[in-house]
C-alpha cells in the first residue's frame, strides 16, 4: 500500500524538485487503532502520507520530528460516505410547461431514454477541489468522503475522495467506490416520473432492461445501460425519504437478489423490527429537528403529534438501532449546519448510543461497506495517515479537535499545548479605571468574563499561538459599545499586552496583570448520568397510534342482531364466534368455552364494510399522469401505513380497502386491496392472496382536455383516440406474448424478448390473471370498452363511477360486468350531468353485482349511510342495500370466499354497531380485522385522553427546551392530501 501511494509522478516539474521522505512520530498518546482497539502511552509513526508503526514502547526513527501528545489522543480520521464534495451543480433542466409535456429524454448521444436514468455519471470524472468545503469537513474530523452525483433516480457512481490540499490525481483515492440511487428524479426536465410509485417502476425496469442487455447483446446501443451494468458490480446505495421508503428500496433489491445500502431519514426507530429485518446497513442521518415554537397555543395546534414525536425521539434513533443490532453509520448530509455534525453525534451517544458504536459508525464500517478498509478507517501499518488529535474523548461536549492529518498533510485547526491562562486579571483599557477579566473553566476552551463596575459581561476569547482576541460590550459611558482588543502573552510574566479598538473608533493600547491564578473546584461526579427520557413509541408513531399492537383473541359476542349476508339473511339474537383470525360459528346459544363474551343485546354485528373504490394509504401520487399507458406502476409499492384514515375508517366499520390508481390516463397503474391492520407496516396491509387488478379510465380525465392549452400534445386528446389506445395496447401485449411464447417453445434460444413491465400487466389482463376496474361516466364510452373486451376476449371486471350505467345495463349484464358506483353524486362536471341516484337500484334490478363505493377519505367513513341511500331513492331492501358495502364489493373484488358475510371459516372481519347499521344514529362499537380489533369506541376515548396528554407533555417539553436557548422553527400549517381519482400530485424535482 505504501509503495503504491508512493510512486512516481507522471507530471513535470517547474523547478527543483524536492520530494523528501518525512517521518513523523507521535509519542505518548491515547491512540485508538480502530474502534476497538485503544493503547495508552502509545506511539504512532508516520512516514510521507502512510502510517509505519504504532504500538507501544516503540524506537523513534532517526530523523524523525517528534510530537509529544501527553494528554491527546489520536482516532481514525472519519469517513463521509454521502458527499457531493467537489462535484459542481448540475444545471436544472426543468420543462417549461409552455411548450407541454416532454416524454423522452433530450441528452445529446446514445443514452436512455429517461434522463433521470444516468448511471454513465461518474463522480471521478467531474471531481475537483473546494478547499473552502474540505476545511469545513475536515473541522468535524472528516478525512475521507465519498462524493457522487445527487441528482435522478439512478446517480452514477461516486468517488472515495481524500480532503487534502493535493492535486486532485493525488487526493482520488478510488475512481469507482458505489452506485448511487433515489426516488427522486432530480433536475429531469421529463414528465416521466411524477409520482413515487413511477419512481420505483422506472427504476425497476431498468434492472430488466440492463438484465436483458447484457444477457442478448443487442443491435441497439445503449450506453446508459452498459455503464448500469458495470455500476451493479459495486456496492448499491439507495436514499430514501423515511422508514416506508427504506422498506420500499428494500424489496426493489431483492427483486433483483441483491442488498441496498440505505440511507434513511433517522426515524427507523418508527419499525425497528421491519428495519432489521430488511438486512440492510442504514446510513443515518443526524439532522435532528429544530423544536418549534409552541408559546403561541394556535401555532401548536399546527404541528402534528407525528412531529411532536419525531422531535423528541430523533436523537435516540442511533441508539436503538444500536440495541436492536442494526448495521449502520453516520451521515452529514442533510445537516443545515454542517458544523452541528460533532455536536449532534455527542447527543446521540448523550441519547444511549455506545461511545464503540458511534466511533464504528464513523470509521470502520463506512470503509468497510466501501471497500477501502485496507487504507482508512483504522490506524495500522501500511494504511494511509488519516488521523485527528484531539485533547480529550472525541464525544465529550468539550473536546477540541486539533488537528485533522490527511493523506500524511497536516491541517492545524487549533493549537496544541496552549499555555494555560486562566485565572484572574486586572484589564486596563487606555488607562481608564480597570475592569476584571476571568478566564475560568475548560485551559482548552476557557470561559471569558468581564467585571465591569457591578456587571459580568460574556466575552469572545480567541487564543492561539500567544496571540489573543478579546471582544465585548461596554456598557461605560465613555465607551460604550463593542470593544475589540488584540495582543500577545507572555507567559513568563502572565502578562496581556496589546491594542484596541473602542466604540468610537479610536485605538487604544491596554494590558492584563494576573491577580491570582484559576484554582478548579474538583467535584468527581460519582453518579451514572441517567439517559434523557424519551417517550413511547406508538404503532404508527402519531396520533391514535398503539402503545402495543393489539393480539387476535377468542371472543364470542351474544344477543346481537347479526346481519349474515347468507342465506339465514338477517337473525334476531343470535351469537357470532370468533377466534384464530375466523369466523368459528353464527347461530344462537353458541358455547363460549375458552373464549372472552361480551353481551351484545340489542347491538347488531356485520361483516365488515369493504370500499372498492379508494385512495387513501397512498405516498408520493396516486396518479402517473405522464403516460397514456402506465400499467408498469403499482399502488401496493407505495402504501403507507401512517395514514391516519385507515383509523378514522375503522371508527366507521370498514375493514377492507381497494387502494386504485387515479383517472390520468386510459390504462392506469396496478391497484392494491388492503385490511386495515392500523399499526402494522405497508406490507402487512396487503390482502393475502389476492387477486390482481388494474385501473382503466374513460372520460374526460384520460383525454385531458380540461388539462389548459399546453397539454394538447400527450396522446389521446379525444375519446376516439382513446380507443384507439386501448386497441394498440393490447395489439401490442399479443404479439408481446407471442415473442414469448415462440421463445420458450425453441429448443434453439435466440435472442430473448425483452421484459416489458407494461405489457407483463395487460397479458394478465388477457389471460384473466389481472382485472379491470374502469372509471367511466357516460353510456358511449362504456359501450366502447366493453366492445374492446369482447374483441380480445376478456371482460371488463367492473365500471366504477359508471353513473350512466342504468342506460347500459342490459348490455353490461350480457357482458358479465360489475358495477360499483356513488349512491347520488351528480352534475359535479358536465359529463355527469345525466347521473341520476337511482342508477343503484335499475342495475341491481337488472342482475348486476352492485356495489356503492367513496372515491373520497371523508366518504368512506359513512358508507353505511351510502348504503341507505339505495332505501331512500330505490326502495332497495335493507339486507340488499347492505350489501351493496360489503358482500357486493367482495364478489367484484373475487373476495367473497373470506370475506363479505358472516359464514363459518371466513375471515373474523366483524363489526358491531350500537343499532340498525343502515341508520344514521348507529355508532361502531368495535370493529375486527382477522378477529383483532382495531376499533374500540370506549379504547378511542382512552386514546383521546393519551392524545391530549402526549401533546401537553412534548409541548411543554418543547417550550423548556425553547427557554433554555435551543433554537427553534416556526410552526406551519400543513393540510393533509386526500386523494381522488382526478388528482395529481407533483413531487419534488
Amino acid at each position: 500500500m505504501v509503495s503504491k501511494m508512493q510512486g512516481q509522478s507522471t507530471f513535470p516539474y517547474n523547478g527543483i524538485n524536492d520530494e523528501r521522505n518525512t517521518t513523523y512520530a507521535f509519542v505518548n498518546a491515547r491512540i485508538f487503532i480502530d474502534y476497538q482497539t485503544i493503547i495508552e502511552a502509545g506511539t504512532m509513526v508516520t512516514k510521507n502520507n502512510a502510517i509505519d508503526e504504532v504500538g507501544v514502547n516503540l524506537p523513534i526513527p532517526k530523523g524523525a520530528y517528534v510530537i509529544d501528545l501527553q494528554g491527546k489522543t489520536i482516532y481514525p480520521s472519519f469517513i463521509e460516505i454521502c458527499s457531493d464534495y467537489g462535484i459542481p451543480e448540475l444545471k436544472t433542466r426543468q420543462n417549461d410547461n409552455r411548450r407541454g409535456p416532454q416524454f423522452l429524454s433530450n441528452t445529446k448521444g446514445a443514452y436512455g431514454w429517461n434522463q433521470a436514468v444516468r448511471p454513465e455519471i461518474h463522480a471521478y470524472m467531474h471531481f475537483a477541489h473546494d478547499h473552502k468545503r474540505a476545511e469545513a469537513l475536515r473541522s468535524n474530523g472528516f478525512g475521507t468522503v465519498a462524493s457522487f452525483n445527487k441528482d435522478g433516480i439512478v446517480r452514477g457512481t461516486g468517488a472515495a475522495i481524500l480532503l487534502s490540499s493535493e492535486s486532485e490525481n493525488r487526493s482520488l483515492l478510488r475512481n469507482k467506490i458505489a452506485a448511487y440511487y433515489s426516488f427522486n428524479k432530480g433536475s429531469s426536465s421529463q414528465d416521466y416520473r411524477d409520482s413515487r410509485m413511477g419512481a420505483i417502476a422506472l427504476l425497476r425496469q431498468t434492472f430488466y432492461d440492463a438484465r436483458w442487455y447484457k444477457e442478448t447483446n443487442p443491435t441497439e446501443k445503449n450506453i446508459s445501460l452498459e455503464e448500469f451494468i458495470t455500476n451493479t458490480t459495486l456496492p448499491q446505495i439507495i436514499e430514501t425519504s423515511d422508514w416506508q421508503d427504506a422498506l420500499r428500496a428494500d424489496k426493489v433489491g431483492d427483486e433483483f437478489n441483491f442488498q441496498f445500502i440505505i440511507k434513511g431519514n433517522g426515524d427507523e426507530y418508527s419499525d425497528l423490527q421491519s428495519v432489521k429485518n430488511s438486512g440492510a446497513t442504514y446510513i443515518v442521518p443526524v439532522n435532528y429537528p429544530e423544536a418549534y415554537d409552541v408559546s403561541d397555543p394556535w401555532d401548536a395546534i399546527n404541528v402534528s403529534l407525528g412531529d411532536l414525536k419525531h422531535w423528541e425521539l430523533a436523537p435516540a434513533n442511533a441508539a436503538m438501532l444500536e440495541q436492536n443490532e442494526i448495521s449502520f453509520c453516520f451521515t452529514a448530509d442533510g445537516l443545515k449546519e454542517k458544523k452541528d455534525f460533532l455536536k449532534n453525534i455527542r447527543k446521540a451517544v448523550e441519547y444511549g448510543l455506545s461511545e464503540k458504536a458511534a466511533l464504528k459508525a464513523l470509521t470502520y464500517q463506512p470503509a468497510t461497506l466501501l471497500s477501502i478498509d485496507k487504507m482508512v478507517g483504522a490506524l495500522r501499518k501500511g494504511m494511509l495517515a488519516n488521523f485527528i488529535i484531539t485533547g480529550k474523548n472525541i464525544f465529550d461536549k468539550e473536546c477540541i479537535v486539533y488537528e485533522n492529518w490527511c493523506n500524511g498533510k497536516r491541517f492545524i485547526l487549533k493549537q496544541i499545548n496552549l499555555p494555560d491562562v486562566r485565572g484572574n486579571y486586572s484589564l486596563i483599557i487606555d488607562r481608564q479605571q480597570p475592569w476584571q477579566l476571568k478566564l475560568s473553566g475548560d485551559a482548552e476552551a476557557p470561559v471569558t468574563t468581564i467585571v465591569e463596575d457591578t456587571s459580568k459581561i460574556k466575552a469572545g476569547l480567541q487564543f492561539s499561538n500567544d496571540q489573543v482576541v478579546i471582544n465585548f460590550d461596554s456598557r461605560r459611558t465613555s465607551a460604550k459599545g463593542n470593544v475589540k482588543l488584540t495582543g500577545s502573552y507572555n507567559s513568563q510574566t502572565k502578562r496581556f499586552n496589546g491594542t484596541g479598538y473602542m466604540p468610537d473608533g479610536s485605538w487604544v493600547s491596554w494590558s492584563a496583570s494576573l491577580d491570582s491564578a484559576y484554582i478548579p473546584t474538583v467535584t468527581k461526579d460519582t453518579t451514572t448520568k441517567a439517559l434523557p427520557k424519551v417517550g413511547d413509541i406508538w404503532y404508527p408513531n402519531m396520533a391514535y397510534g398503539w402503545k402495543t399492537l393489539p393480539r387476535e383473541q377468542k371472543i364470542l359476542l351474544k344477543n346481537a342482531t347479526v346481519w349474515t349476508n347468507e342465506n339465514e339473511g338477517i337473525i334476531q339474537n343470535c351469537d357470532v364466534l370468533i377466534g384464530n383470525g375466523k369466523i368459528l360459528g353464527v347461530g344462537k346459544n353458541l358455547v363460549a368455552g375458552d373464549a372472552m363474551v361480551m353481551d351484545a343485546t340489542g347491538m347488531h354485528i356485520t361483516s365488515g364494510i369493504i370500499d372498492e373504490h379508494s385512495h387513501i394509504a397512498v405516498t408520493g401520487g396516486v396518479n402517473e399522469c405522464t403516460q397514456s399507458v402506465t400499467s408498469e406502476v403499482r399502488i401496493g409499492d407505495v402504501i403507507n401505513c401512517e395514514d391516519v384514515n385507515i383509523y378514522r375508517q375503522l371508527a366507521g366499520g370498514v375493514t377492507c380497502s381497494h387502494i386504485l390508481h387515479g383517472s390520468c390516463n386510459p390504462v392506469g397503474g396496478q391497484t392494491q386491496l388492503i385490511k386495515l391492520r392500523y399499526g402494522m407496516p405497508p406490507e402487512k396491509l396487503k390482502f393475502d392472496g389476492a387477486d390482481g387488478f388494474i385501473k382503466f379510465a374513460l372520460g374526460e380525465n384520460v383525454k385531458q382536455s380540461n388539462w389548459g392549452d399546453f397539454q394538447t400534445s400527450r396522446y389521446p386528446q379525444t375519446r376516439m383516440g382513446v380507443e384507439q389506445t386501448y386497441y394498440n395496447a393490447f395489439t401490442r401485449a399479443l404479439t408481446y406474448e407471442q415473442q414469448w411464447k415462440n421463445y420458450s417453445s425453441t429448443s434453439a434460444k435466440g435472442m430473448a424478448p425483452r421484459k416489458d413491465l407494461e405489457l407483463d400487466a395487460l397479458v394478465e389482463i388477457l389471460r384473466d390473471k389481472r382485472f379491470i376496474t374502469c372509471h367511466s361516466y357516460v353510456q358511449s364510452e362504456i359501450n366502447m370498452l366493453m366492445h374492446v373486451a369482447d374483441s380480445f376476449d376478456f371482460t371488463v371486471n367492473t365500471f366504477t363511477h359508471i353513473l350512466e350505467g342504468y342506460k347500459v345495463a342490459d348490455k353490461m349484464k350480457k357482458h358479465g360486468a360489475g358495477a360499483s358506483s356513488f349512491s347520488d353524486w351528480w352534475a359535479y362536471k358536465y359529463e355527469v350531468i345525466e347521473a341520476i341516484p337511482y342508477n343503484g337500484k335499475i342495475l341491481h334490478e337488472q342482475g348486476i353485482t352492485v356495489a356503492f363505493n367513496s372515491d373520497d377519505a371523508e366518504m368512506a367513513r359513512r358508507l353505511n349511510q351510502e348504503a341507505a341511500k339505495a332505501i331512500m331513492y330505490g326502495k332497495v331492501s335493507e339486507e340488499d342495500a347492505w350489501k351493496f358495502v360489503t358482500l357486493n364489493p367482495a364478489k367484484l373484488l373475487h373476495i367473497d370466499n373470506k370475506v363479505g358475510s358472516l359464514k363459518q371459516g371466513k375471515d373474523a372481519d366483524v363489526v358491531v354497531w350500537t343499532d340498525n347499521p343502515l341508520s344514521i344514529y348507529a355508532k361502531v362499537v368495535k370493529t375486527f380485522v382477522d378477529g383483532i380489533c382495531y376499533f374500540d369506541i370506549n379504547d378511542n376515548q382512552v386514546k383521546e385522553k393519551e392524545l391530549v396528554t402526549e401533546r401537553a407533555r412534548l409541548i411543554q417539553k418543547m417550550q423548556e427546551a425553547k427557554n433554555k436557548g435551543v433554537a427553534t422553527q416556526s410552526p406551519s400549517f400543513k393540510l393533509d392530501h386526500l386523494y381522488h381519482c382526478n388528482d395529481k400530485e407533483q413531487l419534488p424535482h
